[in-house]
């Protein structure tokens, strides 16, 4: 049940994301949630293939490397989908700062589940 909500929300993200940051664009919410599950499946096959190989520089410039890597990603699916569709590099990166931001908010807001 865990995993419908975090990926219904970062649908939701993506949603809000192309509501609120110029450049980005998602023809409805169903695509938004399609964008979603290809940005984390992005970040979790090839984004963590580029963490590891560049953990040094990542370690020396305290995870900006990997917030790029994230915005790469986005740009990445950007390519792939139809209905999904940013401007540039810091349309990517405010959508990824977006994104994060409502992310952290329903973890402040859900709470942990390790007791």
């Amino acid at each position: 049940m865990q995993l419908i909500i975090k990926i219904l929300l970062m649908g939701l993200a993506v949603f809000l994301g192309a509501r609120i940051v110029p450049g980005v664009q998602v023809d409805g919410y169903t695509t938004a949630i399609i964008a979603a599950l290809l940005i984390a499946l992005a970040n979790a096959t090839v984004g963590f293939i580029l963490r590891v190989l560049t953990f040094p520089i990542n370690f020396l410039t305290l995870g900006l490397v990997s917030f790029i890597i994230t915005v790469l990603m986005i740009l990445l699916v950007d390519n792939l989908m139809k209905g999904f569709n940013t401007s540039g590099f810091f349309a990517s990166a405010l959508l990824a700062i977006v994104i994060a931001l409502i992310n952290a908010l329903y973890s402040v807001i859900a709470g942990s589940d390790k007791d």
